[in-house]
């Protein structure tokens, strides 16, 4: 019986016990990745000479 296992097996098998034992945090999980893409994506838009734009921006802004 052992010996009929293949790779996808394994993978089915890692999927239900991820799903059993992680399924609570899945939520959170998808919301952190979810952000992490987002501010990647918004630094690859920028251009690449906004850096210091930016930095000045943020010391000209008068704090509250």
């Amino acid at each position: 019986m052992g010996s009929n296992l293949t790779g996808w097996h394994g993978l089915i098998l890692l999927l239900v016990v991820l799903l059993l034992f992680a399924a609570p945090k899945l939520p959170m999980l998808a919301r952190s990745l979810g952000q992490s893409i987002t501010i990647f994506r918004g630094e690859v838009k920028k251009p690449a000479g906004d850096e210091h734009a930016t930095a000045d921006n943020d010391a000209a802004k008068p704090s509250a």
